[in-house]
């Protein structure tokens, strides 16, 4: 199918560009001590994580139970869920995958390692987790130190299998590349680390110090004592995230169609805050100089038309770069893979 063939709107993904993307961070982990992990939520799609895997990555992020059961589902093992999960339905959910696949938990608190040990104990299934660290970013997680050795001990003691430890420096994203970015990672990491150095030295094995994505990577993918990160947005890069980490190229955009143009001054697309999240900022044209995105209503795109004789007329399509990549795909069921002019293959989402 050709690219002028596509029902609009419709997300789209530029195939040179993500494969380039996959490329280049699976050459930084082929060359260091710290393997990759991606994180399933970027992107929900099956398909794409069996690419990272075959690049080398070393198993699968996810952020819920629906992300971690779509995996479960297709086979794939090495399943990290970084995120807490509280209540008996939840809880029962994690069971049933662990009863067909290798996947991790995040705990935090007391009464989601007795609940997970009660649960594990009712239903005859071994349950992994690792202790969520809270390495300044001030979400989730326990504070490092003694904390987290106790709540490593408990699980222990509870007849789960502790894994290892997790922590997201979040809060070090947005610092721009230079000395103070790095201190602040490092700051972070040797929380995370140091936590995990002092439950081994209560002689508890841990295998995983998994922290990181891909605004940090480059920092704490060097990181002494880290053994993973939990880079997701690397992948499709949307023009947001690109602003902190130049790395990769964005790939990710949503294809629409010109329904209106009014003379010299304005053009309609049926484009939409229903199609493409505008939350983190305004998104962009991509490849048209001529014309500036002004607003976002639930189903239409306003542009105004700055270069008067700026091409497009109703019926012709035009792209807007993705600024805000999690959110775009989470409102769309598949992603069509474009390759010069023509689809490719057809990503479908799972979650």
């Amino acid at each position: 199918m050709l690219r002028s063939q596509i029902k609009t709107p419709a997300l789209v993904v530029d195939m040179d560009a993500m494969e380039a993307n996959i490329k280049k961070m699976a050459a930084f982990f082929a060359q260091g001590p710290s393997g990759l992990r991606p994180h399933y939520k970027n992107h929900k799609c099956v398909a794409l994580a069996r690419r990272q895997l075959a690049a080398g990555a070393v198993g699968i992020t996810c952020a819920t139970l629906g992300e971690a059961e779509a995996l479960a589902r297709s086979g794939i093992s090495g399943i990290l869920l970084a995120n807490e999960i509280a209540g008996a339905t939840a809880i029962e959910r994690l069971v049933q995958i662990a009863r067909v696949t290798d996947i991790m938990v995040g705990v935090d608190n007391e009464g989601t390692v007795a609940a997970l040990s009660a649960a594990s104990a009712r239903a005859k299934v071994p349950l992994s987790v690792v202790v969520d660290v809270n390495t300044g970013m001030g979400r989730c997680g326990v504070l490092p130190g003694e904390p987290v050795l106790a709540l490593a001990q408990l699980a222990v003691a509870q007849g789960l299998r502790l894994r290892g430890v997790i922590g997201y420096e979040g809060h070090c994203v947005r610092l721009a590349p230079g000395p103070a970015k790095v201190e602040a990672v490092h700051l972070a990491m040797g929380k995370l680390v140091n936590s995990a150095k002092l439950i081994r030295a209560h002689g508890l094995p841990l295998e995983i110090v998994s922290a990181g994505g891909t605004g940090t990577y480059s920092i704490s993918g060097r990181f002494p004592g880290v053994t993973e990160i939990q880079g997701g947005s690397y992948l499709l890069m949307d023009t947001d995230y690109q602003t902190v980490c130049p790395d990769f190229e964005p790939a990710i955009s949503l294809l629409g169609t010109v329904i209106s143009r009014s003379g010299n001054d304005r053009l309609i697309l049926d484009i939409g805050l229903k199609e493409i999240s505008g939350e983190r900022g305004l998104p962009v044209l991509k490849n048209a100089d001529g014309a500036k995105l002004r607003k976002l209503n639930a189903e239409h795109a306003i542009v105004d038309i700055v270069d008067p004789d700026f091409p497009a007329q109703v019926g012709d399509q035009l792209e807007i770069w993705v600024h805000y990549s999690d959110a775009t795909v989470n409102l769309h069921r598949h992603m069509y893979g474009l390759r010069d002019g023509r689809v490719e293959e057809t990503f479908l989402f799972e979650s």
